[in-house]
């Protein structure tokens, strides 16, 4: 079984630190920095064995060399963004499987976002890092993949299991239940959860981690195709067409 720390960095980022409670093993999931890695191991007295990447972008792999400079650990991304991903020590490729000490996870390129986005599913676990692939309530935007792309690789992290606790790149929960409310403005459900999420971040606490099955229920971007969803808010195409349409609604939102 693993531990995870939650290390909010930056604006709106968000650092995930790993261990292995068997073995001590630790990684640190999409570094954007180094110094509150580097700190929040010494708090908790733990050495820093891999880097796990989610995508090439900065403010994912920016603590990168530090952190490997400081701590000797192992890099490790998608294989397709080897060249892309600073200091990268272990390539993987989509449906391979990794051990972190006792903890096993899995690999899922989920393109979209970018072309070389990957997740690390610990099945076992049920936990879920999917870095700008799926957020609490909402999804990545698309800038270098394709919108089918996403919307399948979307379609992949719901077919995972109900109790998945899905750990994401960013807190933008606020914000994507505000849009899925004007989306379908009379759904009670959204407006618990918006109020909820407001009363945890008015404290300073974190809206992550989200549960898959929560998502799967009021998440817009996994309701495309859903009869009443479809009904409710006046979408009358087919399923990429009404994917298409809100991600575009949401990118102006």
């Amino acid at each position: 079984m693993i531990d995870v720390i939650i290390v909010p960095a930056l604006s709106d980022n968000y650092i995930y630190i790993l261990t292995d409670k068997e073995s001590g093993v630790t990684a640190c999931v999409d570094p954007c920095v180094s110094e509150l890695v580097l700190k929040t191991l010494e708090l908790n007295n733990l050495k820093l064995d891999f880097i796990l990447n989610t995508h090439h972008h900065h403010d994912h792999v920016g603590g990168n060399l530090e952190l490997k400079k400081k701590t000797n650990c192992k890099i490790l991304g998608a294989n397709i963004d080897r060249k892309r991903i600073p200091e990268i020590d272990i390539t993987i490729k989509n449906g391979e499987t990794f051990k972190l000490g006792s903890s096993i996870f899995k690999v899922h390129e989920t393109p979209g976002h970018t072309i070389g986005h990957i997740i690390y599913h610990f099945f076992e676990d049920k936990i879920l890092f999917c870095g700008d692939t799926l957020f609490s309530f909402g999804c990545g935007r698309i800038f270098e993949g394709t919108q089918e792309q996403m919307l399948e690789s979307l379609k992949l992290i719901k077919s995972f299991p109900n109790e998945t606790l899905v750990y994401c790149g960013h807190e933008y929960t606020e914000s994507n239940l505000e849009f899925a409310i004007s989306l379908t403005p009379n759904d009670q459900v959204l407006s618990s959860k918006l109020r909820e999420i407001k009363k945890l971040r008015n404290r300073g606490n974190p809206s992550v981690p989200s549960k898959l099955e929560i998502e799967k229920k009021i998440n817009p971007f996994f309701k495309v195709n859903d009869k009443k969803f479809k009904e409710d808010t006046g979408l009358i195409g087919e399923e990429l067409e009404n994917f298409k349409k809100i991600r575009k609604m949401k990118d102006e939102f």
